[in-house]
């Protein structure tokens, strides 16, 4: 088995450590980088340019996407389900249906994309991290470092140009993933628990959900064991 795991915003390939560890021989790791981030952090591309970047990069595997990286895998398996042999969600959504709330959430991820740009990153992400979705998530000091040395010019290009706001919305296209996917929340994300309930209605019979007990939002972050239990079995079960 062969795994694509892509991190969320402000993270890097150093986020899946602990649930690389936890896979163990599971099968084949690549860790791909998104643009404005770790070794990408100089990379400028649009949303769909990204997910078929993932997919260049990444070749066929089960794809396992973490917030922004779930909504570009998502993006990815819609548009090459060739390369997508298993899908896993975790804390993701198919981006913002509504106009007017897509056009807010756009406004709000530019304004924190000018607080970046007159700031630096390690003041930015301790105000990212002190969110109320994150309040339960401890990264590793490893991690931590690794998500300062991001740039700001980099993140400040990911929300403006890979934010929820910018995506296209995917919610009427879902009932065309034929893979098997799994859509993962944490126990005390009420909000994405709630958006993996509607996604997995609106995939039909190819999708299953689970909660992770004691995670916030950051499941890899706070739960990284399980979350690779539920990776491997995913994978094994619907291979």
């Amino acid at each position: 088995m062969r795994f694509v795991l892509v991190h969320g915003f402000t993270q890097t390939a150093r986020s899946w450590d602990a649930v690389v560890d936890a896979l163990g021989q599971t099968g084949e790791i690549a860790r791909v980088e998104l643009p404005g981030h770790g070794a990408a952090r100089d990379h400028r591309l649009g949303f769909e340019e990204t997910a078929a970047y993932l997919g260049e990069t990444g070749g066929p595997a089960t794809y396992v996407g973490y917030s922004m990286g779930g909504r570009l895998c998502l993006r990815l398996a819609l548009d090459r389900p060739d390369l997508v042999e298993q899908l896993v969600l975790v804390g993701a959504s198919p981006g913002i249906a509504d106009p007017e709330d897509r056009d807010a959430r756009r406004r709000a991820d530019a304004m924190l994309a000018s607080d970046l740009d007159a700031g630096d990153t390690g003041e930015f992400l301790t105000r990212w991290l002190a969110q109320p979705m994150f309040e339960r998530t401890t990264p590793r000091p490893e991690e931590l470092a690794a998500r300062r040395a991001n740039s700001r010019e980099g993140l400040a290009y990911a929300l403006r140009r890979l934010g929820t706001g910018a995506q296209e919305p995917l919610w009427d296209r879902l009932a065309e993933l034929a893979m098997p996917v799994l859509l993962v929340a944490g126990e005390h994300d009420a909000k994405f628990r709630a958006i993996a309930a509607r996604m997995a209605q609106a995939i039909g019979a190819g999708a299953r959900i689970a909660v992770v007990p004691g995670a916030g939002h950051a499941v890899p972050i706070d739960r990284p064991e399980l979350l690779a239990d539920l990776v491997a079995d995913h994978a094994a079960a619907t291979r």
